[in-house]
């Protein structure tokens, strides 16, 4: 019995050697959440890239006679609809985070075949950045309100190629120099119908710069802009304050010539959508002021308002209730009243609103 034993141990442990293991996989990468440049970054699998997907989906159903080139500047009723997508990446380096913002955008308009448009595309680095992106003259300050429609008066260009350096101290005061792009803005200034951005043969950029400082509930910030085709500019200076039970602002804007319309101190407006068709009735004249205010009524819905008046005597009333009934869904009825006092003209707008962002 003993050797029968021991004899089948040696065979058993003969087979063992020779027995097929199976490969053990290799482990799955799965996603890995980048928290360090805030949330919604993920590391793309393999690298060590941050990557940020987000966008919205909007449609808007709305009456106006005030804002679109046309017979006297009518348009009537319509229905816009529109999806946007906006990609970002981050990513650590010894001068700090390298960075990129993309944001695409897809418009269909009164049935009109879709419009599309690469609306920014820039890279920054250590306070510097290149690319395209909303004129400095506008970001630095903010947008004029919190209304759909905060630039009926004219605040400044938007979409424009520039180099920039913005400069945080951290400790309340900022600051920005910015080279534009003459002749890439996507503002409709005009002059009796004459564009004023753009000059074939004209090489010389715009320049914006910049200083501000926050300090508890209020900030203060003051820009301005060279329009190196009219060579002329503007300067914008702002006050916010956050009161707790309501938030408002104050801003100003000085056009260096009054009699002219340059790229940070003109019009949206086409000519043909002035009084009586004269693009410089659409413009600031000498100043225009803003001035607007946000009240929370409660956690999803707040009230708010915007004021604006220039000196060339146009005057702009901008109201609306924003709704969220569940969280990133946007309900948002809104309502303009727009006066040009130099030829006694009255004009009105609406939108109701509808968009969910992600």
């Amino acid at each position: 019995m003993l050797s029968s034993v021991a004899v089948f141990g040696t065979v058993s442990a003969a087979h063992a050697a020779d027995a097929i293991v199976a490969v053990e996989p290799e482990p799955m990468e799965y996603v890995r959440i980048c928290d360090a440049y805030g949330a919604g970054y993920f590391f793309i699998p393999g690298t060590e890239t941050c990557l940020k997907i987000g966008g919205m989906v909007r449609t808007e159903g709305g009456w106006h006679n005030a804002y679109n080139p046309g017979s006297g500047g009518n348009r009537g009723t319509y229905w816009h609809t529109r999806a946007q997508l906006s990609v970002e990446t981050a990513s650590d380096t010894e001068y700090g985070p390298l960075k990129t913002n993309t944001i695409y955008r897809w418009d269909w308009n009164d049935g009109n075949a879709t419009t599309t448009k690469l609306l920014w595309a820039n890279i920054s680095l250590g306070g510097f950045t290149v690319g395209k992106k909303d004129s400095q003259y506008n970001l630095f300050t903010g947008y004029a309100g919190n209304v759909a429609y905060d630039d009926v008066i004219y605040d400044g260009p938007y979409e424009l190629n520039q180099l920039t350096y913005n400069y945080d101290a951290g400790n309340g005061f900022t600051a920005v120099v910015s080279l534009e792009d003459s002749n890439s803005g996507a503002d409709t200034s005009s002059f009796g119908g004459a564009w004023v951005q753009s000059k074939a043969d004209h090489y010389a950029p715009n320049v914006v710069a910049g200083a501000g400082y926050k300090g508890g509930a209020w900030q203060f910030r003051v820009v301005g802009g060279y329009d190196s085709i009219v060579e002329e500019g503007a300067v914008k200076a702002r006050i916010d304050a956050d009161f707790g039970v309501f938030k408002a602002f104050l801003m100003g804007g000085w056009n260096t010539n009054g009699n002219k319309l340059n790229q940070y101190a003109g019009s949206y407006l086409n000519a043909s959508a002035c009084p009586v068709g004269r693009g410089d009735l659409c413009g600031w004249g000498d100043w225009a002021l803003w001035t607007g205010f946000t009240v929370p009524i409660n956690e999803r819905l707040s009230a708010n308002a915007q004021f604006a008046y220039t000196d060339s005597k146009i005057l702009e009333v901008t109201a609306n209730v924003r709704w969220n009934p569940v969280k990133s869904l946007l309900v948002l009825p809104e309502v303009t009243y727009m006066n040009f006092d130099s030829v006694n003209q009255d004009r009105w707008a609406g939108i109701l609103r509808f968009q969910r962002s992600f």
